[in-house]
């Protein structure tokens, strides 16, 4: 008799569960597989691979693989501030490296057209995408990241001197591609509240957005315009970071608070938004986001920090998702 359950936990392990509805009858195992996102060499390596999992547990059983393609629509994040130099790509590429670490199927689109940065955070600057027809797939960056960026068209030092239609038309084929198995995308927007914001939302509406600000007022100013910004638009607000909190001397252990301190919590706590985390300004940081290697892969506080982010973002999404239900 064959063991669908074991067949199943085989079949699951090696599609990163693309698979579902399996039956067995009389002596015949079908099931459907989801090939979203897949090109045709990818479609058959899983194919086989489904059919050697498979035969290890029922040798020679006839097996029927339906492939379905329904097209997956990520719940898009957005992570916004109201002014530049507040580290919100440092912020999105952690988050969405934390999000696959936690077992979250994330990926991340640099929508920073003007300044994109993601190839270098991600440690993959020079990686072109591939594309099938009109649709590009994503990079796979550091943690396993699947994203697209501008800086992965553009040349190196290249000026992208778009008006706003066109990096509005550049910015959904970065957004509409294969995206595969991917649920949940981290969108680094541009800093401001301007018209590629505003095509951005329009057109794809995010489920919430993350809101980056330093503890400073002037930050903290820009960051409430931020903040009704979406709040005009309609999108939630799923809380706010202050990152460069608090400063470490490498040397003798003294902490000082050059931005100030626990200003951005103070905010959320005034615009009744919840305070996701803080973020302190260390070298280390620094250095190994120009090194292409996330702090959120390593251990010790400052990880613990962005996978404390990454948990508060994530329970938040499932709290949306049964509240849908």
């Amino acid at each position: 008799m064959v063991d669908i359950e074991k067949i199943g936990a085989a079949v699951a392990g090696v599609s990163q569960g693309r698979t579902s509805g399996i039956r067995e009858k009389d002596g015949t195992i079908s099931m459907m597989v989801d090939v979203a996102g897949l090109d045709n060499a990818s479609r058959e390596a899983l194919a086989d691979a489904i059919k050697a999992a498979v035969a290890q547990i029922a040798p020679g059983a006839e097996l029927r693989l339906l492939q379905t393609a329904e097209r997956n629509v990520p719940k898009m994040i957005a992570v916004a501030s109201g002014k530049g130099g507040v580290g919100k790509s440092t912020l999105s590429a952690n988050l969405a490296v934390a999000m696959r670490r936690a077992g979250r199927p994330a990926g991340l689109v640099d929508a920073d057209i003007y300044g994109p940065s993601q190839p270098r955070l991600l440690g993959v600057e020079g990686v072109k995408p591939e594309a099938e027809g009109k649709k590009m797939y994503p990079v796979a960056g550091a943690g396993g990241v699947p994203f697209l960026s501008m800086g992965q068209l553009a040349a190196p030092g290249q000026p992208i001197a778009w008006r706003g239609p066109m990096a509005g038309q550049a910015l959904s084929q970065l957004v509409d591609a294969h995206w595969g198995n991917v649920r949940e995308l981290v969108v680094d927007m541009p800093p401001g509240t301007g018209d590629i914001q505003l095509s951005m939302i329009q057109k794809h509406k995010p489920v919430g957005a993350v809101i980056v600000s330093t503890p400073q007022d002037l930050a903290l100013m820009d960051a409430t315009r931020a903040i009704g910004f979406f709040n005009q638009a309609q999108v939630p607000i799923i809380g706010l970071v202050e990152n460069m909190a608090g400063y470490v001397c490498p040397h003798c252990g003294e902490v000082s608070d050059p931005f100030g301190s626990g200003g951005a919590e103070a905010a959320a706590a005034e615009l009744g938004i919840p305070f996701l985390g803080r973020i302190p300004l260390d070298i280390a940081v620094r250095r190994a986001s120009d090194a292409g290697d996330p702090p959120a892969l390593g251990d010790g506080p400052i990880a613990q920090a962005f996978a404390d982010i990454a948990h508060h973002v994530g329970t938040w999404i499932d709290t949306q998702k049964g509240a849908a239900t």
